[in-house]
C-alpha cells in the first residue's frame, strides 16, 4: 500500500479551500452556498479517497503507545454542528459488522456554564448526510478525531 504524502493531502485540502472561499467571495449572493458545498465536498473526497491510508496509521500510531484495541475500525466523514459547521474525519471503532454499518460520524457541539465549557457529542451514524435521515450505530464509538490545517 502507497502512502499518500503529507504535502499532497495538505495541497488538496488547500485547492478545495481555495476554490470554495473565491466561488463564495465571488458572488456570494448568487453562489454563496457552493463555496460550502465545495469546501465540504473536497474534505469528502480526501476522508473517501485516504480513509484506509489514515486508518492505518492510527492504528500503527496506537500500537507505537500500547494504546490498541481489538476492535475492527475505519476512518469516516465526521460533520461537526453547533455555532458553525465543520468537516472533517473521525475514526470509529468497534464489532467488525457495527463498525460496517457506520458511514460517518456526527459531532454536536454546545456550551456551559456561561460559555466557559465547550461540550461535543460524538456520534457514530449510518449516514454521511446528517440532513436526511441516520441512525445512531450502536456499539461503535469514536476513537480518532483528524483535524486538516489548512
Amino acid at each position: 500500500m502507497k502512502l499518500v504524502s503529507k504535502k499532497t493531502i495538505v495541497a488538496a485540502a488547500l485547492c478545495g479551500f481555495l476554490v470554495g472561499n473565491t466561488v463564495s467571495t465571488a458572488s456570494a449572493d448568487i453562489l454563496g452556498g457552493l463555496g460550502t458545498i465545495l469546501k465540504t465536498g473536497g474534505i469528502a473526497y480526501i476522508v473517501d479517497t485516504y480513509a484506509n491510508d489514515i486508518n492505518t496509521f492510527i492504528n500503527k500510531l496506537t500500537d507505537k503507545y500500547n494504546v490498541s484495541s481489538d476492535y475492527a475500525t475505519k476512518v469516516v466523514p465526521i460533520v461537526t454542528v453547533g455555532s458553525k459547521g465543520y468537516v472533517g474525519a473521525a475514526q470509529v471503532s468497534g464489532p467488525q459488522a457495527s463498525v460496517d454499518r457506520c458511514e460517518a460520524a456526527l459531532a454536536l457541539e454546545g456550551e456551559m456554564f456561561n460559555r466557559s465549557v465547550r461540550i461535543q457529542a460524538l456520534i457514530p451514524i449510518d449516514s454521511k448526510n446528517p440532513l436526511s435521515s441516520f441512525n445512531r450505530v450502536q456499539g461503535v464509538g469514536v476513537s480518532a478525531k483528524i483535524d486538516v490545517a489548512i
